[in-house]
């Protein structure tokens, strides 16, 4: 069971310096078939203090026991995978380690492929080639509870003309569309407010606007409301 296999769990050493005073180490699992291109991103990651890839598969099938087996708080996964998908891995993350943020990496700017990783539990979405200080602050952003979306992505995500936003998304930016108030709104859903923020921040948040009346006109715009 020692054999080098490329695509079987790669454990990295462990971070040196982890008990210095400092932020507490954002423990990863990178996932990416192509060797090189994972083996460049995880010494990338690996120079960042408060990062530590703790191992690298090269399955999509690896991501969900590697997780649990080393108890990452991040998984940072490309899409196209032999054994599972990213977004599946991703989506079976949200079932069986929900508590793992899921920073998803691709390729590809495809119709759909934004939407269905949000679907699937992602909460970061950006370029395989973005800069390692891009990709640092996405993993930080998530792990804090955060949303990172690629503004050039999301572009071509619209461009596409599939709507990023899910159902109820966009019937709350249809009913805020008259300058409703989030009560109101509230009431007339039979929704919490704070449901109705929630769901008015990640519309805000797709559409690449600043705050909810931008994001009514983008989405109007795009014919999505």
């Amino acid at each position: 069971m020692h054999h080098n296999v490329r695509n079987d769990t790669v454990p990295a050493p462990p971070k040196r310096g982890c008990d210095r005073e400092g932020p507490p180490v954002i423990k990863l699992v990178l996932a990416d078939d192509e060797h090189l291109v994972r083996g460049a991103i995880a010494a990338l990651l690996g120079l960042e203090e408060d990062l530590e890839v703790v191992a690298e598969v090269g399955r999509g099938d690896q991501v969900v026991d590697t997780v649990l087996e080393h108890d990452a708080a991040i998984a940072v996964l490309d899409i196209e995978m032999p054994g599972a998908t990213g977004l599946e891995a991703a989506a079976e993350l949200k079932k069986r380690a929900p508590g793992c943020g899921v920073v998803i990496l691709t390729s590809f700017g495809r119709p759909g492929y934004l939407r269905r990783a949000l679907a699937s539990g992602a909460r970061g979405f950006l370029a395989k080639d973005a800069p390692v200080e891009q990709l640092a602050g996405a993993i930080r952003k998530v792990h804090e509870g955060g949303r990172y979306i690629d503004t050039e992505l999301a572009a071509a995500a619209m461009v596409g003309g599939e709507s990023p936003l899910t159902d109820r998304e966009a019937e709350v930016l249809r009913a805020a569309a008259d300058g409703a108030t989030v009560a109101r709104i509230a009431k007339s859903l039979h929704l919490t407010e704070g449901t109705v923020r929630n769901y008015l921040s990640n519309a805000i948040g797709k559409t690449g606007a600043d705050n909810r009346m931008a994001a009514i006109r983008t989405a109007q715009d795009m014919g999505w409301l």
